[in-house]
């Protein structure tokens, strides 16, 4: 019976290291591809983008150009300016003709010619002749294409003016390991591969967790002292959940505009999945951030972080190994007993999954506040707001060490065998 049990544990130890290798592998695979997503939906290239208000724009300005018309009571008021515009004319033109026959004998002869048989005002009289004329020749269908083909080109000289100085570095890298031509179908393939990742290693986190249980269930079915081997298959199916709660990400911490709208000129102006703050981090990850920022105190904070979630956890399980095995008399030193009999009421490794959950239910709440405010519902602007703040399978990984750890150190109390 000892023996098909000692099998039996070891295969699921086997099982594990299997299990644990895929989670980490695919995790932190699936925190690239998160990572280039919420970069692509980023308000930078969306909301605060040139180039994407261009491309909603030009299709508005162009079908208006297109549906150009003149109207009865457009016609009358088009008439009126060409009246004023060409009345302006001529008075400019005489001006400028008399201004340039002054100083010389040839200039006075031809002013004079011009005052005997050239009549400003008869000229005047047939301005209402050639506002018609001009509103005639608008009216026809060539002039109306020759109009629109001219104000397009001009939209679209102005718009080829106007350019986004934006880096796109990350852009186009992004582009290129997806092998996309553009944005869309870059968050399409990733959006993709995302989705099955994330129920591929939801999966594996919770076989990991449940094959970790029953190992521990084996061994506490019976009041009957560990073996050695079956103890150590204990610290290594802890050790194993350890390295993948601290290596793959705990929280994704997200806030996005899920939907913006409004209405230009009778079209609709469109903006969706605009993300304002996106981060998924794991504890490796936030420790790499803080030792290496430039301010002394974010550095001494990461090296207390890592100790209390990491090498504290560490020497607890070596020192409850040496402890148990009592390898060079463990049991009677200070240090190992500290760390087996008393660092479990000033153990961090329970307080860090209490913080992780209160980042998330304080984070959740700040953002899901502030967006309360920004959240438009109006026939002008429409603003939808979405709070993607969610725990991931690290968090429950490094929750579930946590507590088999308290188990861990209550098997300690048991006689181990000679």
């Amino acid at each position: 019976m000892k023996l098909l049990k000692l099998i039996l544990s070891s295969m699921i130890v086997v099982a594990m290291a299997i299990l644990c290798q895929q989670v980490i592998s695919n995790a932190l695979f699936n925190q690239k591809n998160k990572n280039d997503y919420a970069e692509l939906n980023h308000v930078k290239y969306g909301l605060f983008s040139v180039e994407a208000w261009k491309r909603q724009i030009i299709v508005i300005f162009t079908e208006e150009i297109d549906k150009l018309y003149l109207s009865k009571a457009n016609e009358r008021e088009l008439r009126k300016h060409v009246l004023i515009q060409l009345n302006t004319l001529i008075d400019k033109v005489d001006k400028k003709i008399r201004e340039g026959n002054k100083g010389s004998a040839e200039g006075w002869v031809k002013q004079a010619f011009i005052n005997i048989f050239v009549s400003l005002e008869d000229i005047k009289k047939g301005i209402p002749e050639y506002a018609d004329a001009l509103v005639h020749e608008m009216k026809k269908s060539k002039t109306k294409g020759q109009i629109r083909a001219m104000l397009n080109e001009q939209l679209k000289q102005y718009l080829n003016q106007t350019v986004d100085a934006g880096d796109t570095f990350q852009l186009n890298r992004i582009l290129l390991g997806t092998d996309s031509k553009d944005i869309e179908s870059a968050r399409i393939k990733l959006d993709k591969t995302i989705s099955v990742k994330n129920g591929l290693i939801f999966k594996e986190a919770v076989l990991l967790i449940v094959l970790s249980v029953f190992l521990f269930a084996l061994s506490g079915f019976t009041r009957q002292p560990l073996a050695p081997s079956q103890y150590l298959l204990l610290v290594l199916s802890l050790i194993m959940l350890l390295i993948a709660g601290v290596t793959t990400p705990m929280i994704d911490l997200e806030a996005k505009i899920s939907e913006m709208s409004f209405v230009l000129m009778g079209h609709p102006i469109h903006f969706e999945n605009q993300v304002l703050y996106f981060q998924s981090k794991s504890i490796l990850d936030v420790f790499w951030i803080m030792i290496t920022h430039k301010d002394i105190q974010m550095k001494f904070v990461g090296v207390l972080m890592v100790t209390f979630s990491i090498l504290f956890p560490l020497f607890k399980i070596v020192s409850s190994v040496g402890y148990y095995y009592n390898y060079h008399r463990a049991r009677e030193n200070p240090v190992i007993k500290f760390f087996v009999l008393k660092s479990g009421k000033w153990s961090m490794a329970d307080v860090m999954v209490i913080a992780i959950f209160m980042a998330y239910i304080g984070f959740n709440g700040i953002i899901t506040s502030q967006f309360g405010q920004l959240r438009s519902a109006g026939q002008e602007l429409v603003i939808l707001t979405t709070n993607g703040t969610s725990l991931q399978p690290g968090y429950y990984l490094f929750l579930a060490y946590t507590l088999l750890a308290l188990f861990l150190s209550g098997f300690l109390t048991r006689k181990p065998q000679a």
